[in-house]
């Protein structure tokens, strides 16, 4: 793993990648810092920087994990580091790590304009806050590194991994605004969850090659949907709305910023980055065995 990670680091700065990512990433943030915590003299700096900025990690992500993987399938190295005595959790961690290390460059940035407002007269709670607000924004970082590494091994385009990745982003970085579009009863509910049963039994039928199992699958996921939907229907909107609340990636960021400490909003974004690291992994070991 180690020796991946110094490869994939340094690869981003044998080029001009590594250091333009860092300094598109300081600029908006030192933009900000400048107009408003010091242009205005407001020390709170999680607010009014790291979160007026979080929609910049929507162009910076897929730029940053776009060739993660993908570059290797279409160069076909892939198949010499999975044949190699590297352990698929070994190249999944190395190159995740090799990136967020990339990215905490341009935190470590911003840790040097929270410690000048700490300078500049913020108080201890203050520094505290902003430093708090920091370590979230990493982790946000981290969970959607680990989201664009899983989609870059989905594909040997770069332009078609950054795209898709940009676009998963977009979709979380709204969808506070469409959840509150859906705000229909549990007949909406109970379309969206069929939709998902079919896609579950659609996959659970082409990972077995078994038509019989995938229609097993649908009819049972169905007869639990309707029995639900007759008995306890309120329990299908409320799925529907955690569902939707799950899939807002900036959301605990923004509670997180808004003067409450949030142990919850910290846990989330370690689960995600944990979940998608296990999908990238699971779809490399299933390369590897293939």
């Amino acid at each position: 793993m180690l020796a991946i990670f110094k490869r994939e680091f340094r690869g981003f700065f044998h080029g001009m990648m590594g250091y333009l990512l860092t300094a598109f990433l300081a600029a908006s943030s030192g933009l900000y810092f400048l107009a408003l915590n010091l242009g205005y003299g407001l020390t709170d700096f999680s607010y009014y920087t790291l979160y007026r900025t979080i929609f910049m990690l929507l162009l910076y992500v897929p730029v940053l994990t776009m060739r993660s993987l993908a570059e290797e399938r279409r160069s076909r190295t892939d198949q010499l580091l999975l044949t190699s005595p590297v352990s698929v959790w070994g190249i999944v961690l190395g190159k995740f790590f090799s990136m967020c290390a990339v990215f905490s460059l341009a935190c470590l940035l911003d840790l040097v304009m929270i410690l000048v407002l700490w300078a500049l007269g913020a108080t201890a709670t203050t520094l505290a806050a902003n430093l708090a607000g920091l370590l979230c924004y990493f982790l946000l970082g981290c969970a959607a590194i680990a989201m664009g590494e899983y989609i870059s091994g989905l594909t040997e385009n770069q332009i078609i991994a950054a795209v898709s990745s940009f676009s998963v982003l977009l979709l979380a970085y709204l969808m506070p605004s469409l959840r509150s579009m859906f705000n229909a009863g549990s007949a909406a509910a109970l379309a969206v969850f069929t939709g998902i049963a079919a896609a579950a039994a659609l996959i659970a039928g082409l990972r077995t090659r078994s038509l019989t199992l995938g229609c097993g699958v649908f009819t049972l996921l169905c007869m639990g949907l309707a029995a639900l939907f007759v008995i306890q229907s309120t329990w299908l909107t409320e799925a529907f709305s955690a569902v939707l609340e799950a899939l807002c990636l900036f959301t605990p960021f923004e509670d997180f910023v808004n003067g409450s400490f949030s142990i919850p909003a910290l846990v989330y974004y370690l689960s995600a980055t944990g979940l998608f690291l296990f999908f990238c992994g699971m779809s490399l070991e299933k390369r590897r065995w293939n």
